[in-house]
């Protein structure tokens, strides 16, 4: 016969059993309600990591957005005054559109302050001869200021302000050098890393690479750090050698 020892535990042991095994069946199960509510914190949680910290796209976008609005209110009448002024010292309209070459290979109407004589040939400005400028726009050109206009590109979508620039669809060979090296899936910008190390477009296999580099290495500081060289003078980019 068992001992009341043995007896004691077998007794203790089926005790503790069906206290578990009441404590399992009370236990309530998550019902349709706390599931949702775990589903929607998650989407919440989400979203809101994505407003706080978002991606280099969306915040380069941003900034594009909210200068290119400020620009264009501060500068609208500076703009205005360079277009009449333009009009004035020779025949011509004051803007200046070109078909160029965007985002994903899509061309687009780029706007320019117009700083060449009517007659001359649409091609690269460093195939331009210097006789074809104005005397304006040489120093439209060295202050800068022919592409305030790119403002409006800028704010419509069809171009950042620091980019690749963007070319004609006629430089086939710097087209060729940029789709190689992936260079089209960004906006072309007003200004760029190659503009600020005064590399311009007569070097289309070299500018492609740089501008394959841009997109390797791009962050919103370096886009900070770009626009202010550009805006103390720093590089010469695709302008006229002799401007």
């Amino acid at each position: 016969m068992p001992s009341l020892r043995a007896i004691a535990s077998r007794r203790a042991t089926a005790a503790t059993t069906s206290r578990r095994v009441a404590a399992a069946t009370i236990r309530p199960r998550p019902n349709f309600w706390s599931r949702s509510k775990k589903i929607v914190t998650g989407m919440v949680c989400s979203l809101m990591i994505r407003l706080y910290f978002p991606s280099r796209g969306i915040l380069k976008r941003a900034f594009d957005i909210m200068a290119s609005v400020a620009g264009l209110i501060l500068l609208a009448w500076l703009i205005l005054l360079l277009a009449v002024a333009i009009r004035l010292s020779s025949p011509g309209p004051g803007l200046l559109a070109q078909e160029r070459v965007g985002r994903h290979k899509r061309t687009f109407t780029c706007y320019k302050l117009r700083t060449m004589y009517i007659n001359t040939p649409n091609v690269a400005t460093h195939e331009t001869q210097v006789s074809s400028v104005t005397p304006l726009g040489r120093w439209l050109r060295r202050m800068k200021l022919d592409e305030l206009p790119q403002l409006w590109n800028v704010l419509n979508g069809d171009m950042s302000f620091v980019g690749p620039r963007p070319c004609l669809p006629t430089q086939s060979e710097l087209i060729k050098a940029r789709q190689e090296r992936g260079v089209f899936v960004i906006r072309p910008g007003i200004t760029g890393k190659a503009q600020v190390l005064g590399v311009d477009m007569g070097q289309p296999e070299r500018l492609a690479e740089i501008d394959a580099a841009y997109i390797a290495e791009q962050s919103f500081l370096g886009d900070l750090m770009l626009i202010a060289q550009t805006l103390t003078g720093r590089g010469r980019g695709d302008r006229i050698r002799d401007c």
